[in-house]
This record gives C-alpha cells, structure tokens and sequence, in this order.
C-alpha cells in the first residue's frame, strides 16, 4: 500500500474540524464572543453581514485551508491512476463525474439538514437528519471489491428513489419540495474546482509553466469581467444552471492551482529514493515550527486589526528568517521544506501587494487578495504538519485530524446529520442547550459538538468505512 503523506491528511482533518466548530459558534447578540471568532464580515453584536469590512480571522482560513489541500492530493490520486494505466481521457471523464457526484451530494445535504427545515428542529427534523445521512452513507460508501455491482446499484437506486419521496414531500423554511437552489454551497464550489482543477492539473502535469499561465487568464477574467460589454464580461456571466456553476467558482483555483504545485513537490519527495528526514540540522526543526506558526498568527492579527505596515514588516522578516534558516538544504527533505515555503512566501507576498486591491481582504465577496494570502499560509501549516509528522516522527494527539483528513465526507457531515441529531433526539441535546446562557459556554458546546462529530467519524475510519465522491 502506498505510504500516505500524512501531513496532507492532517491539513485537511484541520480544516474540516474547524469548519465544523466555526460553524457551532453561536452568534449572542451584545454579549458575543469576540470578534475574531466569527467571519470579519459578520462582526458581533449584531452579525449583519458587512461587504464593506475588510480583514480575516481564523474562520476565514478552514475553507481555503480544505480547497488547498484537494488541490494537493490531486498529484497523488491522479498520478497512481496514470500509473495503472488508466488513460488521460478516461481520468477527465471520471473528473467530470466526480463533479457531478458532488452535485448530488450537495443537494441531497442540504435538501435532509435539520436547520433546512426548521430554525428550531423537533423530532420530525431531526429524524430526517439521520434519514438523510443513511440516504448519503448508501449512496456514497465505499463498497468493497467483493461485493457484487448489482446489488450495490440496485441498492443506489433505491436510495435515490426514496430521496426524491421524501424531499418532494417536505416543507422547509425557504419552500416545499425539491429545489436546485436548495444546496451546500461549499460542495457545490468544491464540485466546480474539483473538475477543473484535475483537468487543469492533468493537462499541465509536466509543464509548470503552463498552469502558472492558467492563473495568469484567471487574474485576466477576474480583473475584467466588470467591463461592460466586454467578452470576459460575457464569459464570466454565462452558465446554463448558475446554481450550480458560474465562472465565479472557478476564483477559488488561485487556492487550488497552488496546492496541485504544493502537491507535486510533495509527491516527487515521497517516490524519491531517499524520501526520509534525516537528522541534519536538528537545532533547525524547532524553530522552522515555530516560524510557521508565527507568520500564520501574524498575518491573521495583521489584516484583522489592519496595522498593515506592521503586518507588512513582521511578515518581511519572518520571511527571512524562514530563508535564512532553509539556506542549505542538507537533504531531499530540507529541500522539500526550502520548495514549500519559497512558494508559500511567493502566493503570501503576492496578496499582501493585492490587499489594496478591492477594498481590503475579505472572504466574502472574496477578493484576489482573500485567494493569495490563504494559499500562501495553505502552504506554510502543511511545512509545520509535515515538520511534525515526517521529522519528529510524531503523531501523538493528532489522531483526530488524521483520521478526520482521511474521511473527509463524513466528517463534513458528521456533525449536521449525525451527532446533532442523535443529541436532539435524546435528553443530551437539552442539557446542552443550558450552556447557551452565555457565549463562552455556548462555545464550550460547540467543542463538544465538534469533538463528538470528529469522535464519530475517527471511529468510522478506524473500522474502514470510508464514503467516496
């Protein structure tokens, strides 16, 4: 079995553990949490949404930080299929349907989550929730070899079909029935980046160059498209179901693009014949760890609080120090670790020069900077996750992001369809609902939502049930 890049997985388990936790923040009115722990463009007390408010917390980091690390598993996925022989057009057809599978997998999410149908679930909501994730788990589990495809269709259908019944016959809080809109608005920009990204990645594998000027034409359309009448205007616009595609998704591949890259340093490193860390330089690891977390915590205080010549300054010289100390590599792995934070400094510095641009950094509407500065510090937690996982050798306590990062669909659900549910169900739900009487409680039960949702899905990894897209 092919040795897995951990600190890919770790990465990934990150952002989806995050993501399930900055969702349960609960929003408190005049006494909420502070600021930075909600998207900057919904600042407490009142949680209005602001376009206008430029800056980023750590909540605006989960979302980039699971889109960069798909782009870097696209190297090792891709590659292993390649290498079995399968053919370039075969792998974009299975691209294309990944990408409808996502689709489905969207609607589907957000047609059975409990706050879909009621701001104030009971046991009919909470029921369909966990209707609606043994619907997902038919449909999306990875069968093994063994079984027979027929039944394993028949079974599909089945649940397909019995979807469909039960949704057209829902009320939700926004309509009755089925609706296209109706969708997970984070799967659906997944399921757009993750075709074009691998058919982007495929068609430019062995040429750098060419993704890079990828990136150019997408800097060109983003910087265009409000021409009235000009023909990127007309591009950008165009899409024959705008729920479920607009060039405006495709953005998100300045997050994606450099991930493939970060991925195929990462790949080479691994398949090479000496793919370990050796243990040169030791005094260097500590401190290399400790700079990536710095330049990550630095920026986010930075663009939040908008001392941006500080912030400028302090990066600049976190920078360096960063260099300096990867000056010379005395390894395969020290070279690695020089590659991957040469290119997070590049995409960083290049979204610190952009942050002007567009009113300031922002995740939503997201802004050219938004896209770089999060590649950039993408690539800087997979040096620190690599750091600890391929030199330390160390895995102690990170057993739930890894676990998490090696079944990302169920834990992305885990928490909607599965543990609140079952919470709602019984007396435990109640007595956690007497933690909301102040916010810093209510994030306390956001925790243990989040660490039940990540318990579950480790135990389901653990027992190899995996859900495939």
């Amino acid at each position: 079995m092919e040795k897995r890049a951990d600190a890919l997985d770790a990465l990934r388990g990150f952002a989806i553990i995050a993501m399930i936790l900055s969702g349960s923040i609960p929003f408190s009115g005049a006494a909420a949490l502070p600021g930075w722990m909600y998207h900057a463009q919904l600042p407490p007390p009142d949680h209005i949404f602001n376009p206008k408010i430029p800056g980023i917390t750590w909540v605006d980091l989960v979302f980039p930080f699971f889109l960069f690390s798909m782009g870097a598993a696209f190297p090792f996925a891709l590659r292993r299929r390649l290498a079995a022989g399968a053919s370039l057009g075969k792998l974009m057809l299975q691209s294309l349907q990944r990408g409808f599978t996502l689709v489905l997998f969207a609607l589907l999410l957000q047609h059975t989550k409990p706050f879909a149908l009621s701001a104030t679930p009971g046991w009919p909501q909470w029921s369909i929730g966990l209707a609606g994730f043994a619907l997902l788990f038919i449909l999306f589990f990875r069968y093994p070899k063994t079984w027979r495809a027929p039944w394993i269709l028949a079974a599909k259908t089945i649940a397909l079909a019995v979807a469909w019944l039960l949704i057209s016959q829902l009320d939700y809080s926004k309509g009755h029935g089925f609706q296209i809109g109706r969708s997970d608005i984070i799967i659906i920009v997944l399921a757009n980046v993750a075709f074009f990204g691998s058919v982007i990645w495929l068609l430019t594998r062995e040429n750098l160059t060419g993704r890079l000027a990828v990136l150019g034409f997408l800097l060109a359309f983003r910087i265009t498209h409000g021409i009235e009448g000009s023909w990127t205007a007309w591009v950008w616009n165009a899409s024959p179901l705008p729920q479920v595609y607009t060039f405006y998704f495709l953005q998100y591949l300045f997050i994606v693009l450099p991930g493939t890259i970060a991925g195929d340093l990462y790949h080479r490193w691994m398949h090479a014949a000496e793919a370990t860390a050796h243990p040169e330089k030791k005094k260097v690891m500590g401190p290399l760890l400790l700079l990536c977390a710095a330049l990550i915590l630095w920026n986010l205080y930075g663009l939040y609080t908008r001392q941006l010549l500080l912030n400028l300054f302090g990066t600049l010289t976190l920078a360096g120090t960063l260099i300096w100390l990867l000056r010379n590599p005395a390894n395969s792995y020290q070279r690695l670790l020089k590659d991957l934070c040469h290119w997070g400094l590049l995409w960083l510095l290049l979204g610190l020069c952009f942050e002007a641009f567009e009113g300031g950094i922002k995740k939503d509407p997201s802004t050219l900077s938004y896209y770089l500065v999060t590649a950039g510090l993408a690539h800087v937690a997979l040096c620190a996750f690599s750091i600890v996982f391929e030199y330390f050798q160390s895995k102690k306590g990170f057993g739930l992001l890894l676990d998490n990062g090696k079944n990302p669909m169920i834990a992305y659900v885990s928490a909607s369809n599965l543990v609140q549910p079952l919470l709602g169900l019984t007396s435990l739900g109640l007595v956690l609902n007497h933690l909301l009487i102040n916010p810093w409680l209510g994030f306390l039960k956001g925790v243990i939502l989040t660490l039940l949702a990540a318990w579950a899905t480790s135990l389901l990894t653990r027992k190899n049930i995996f859900w495939r897209s």
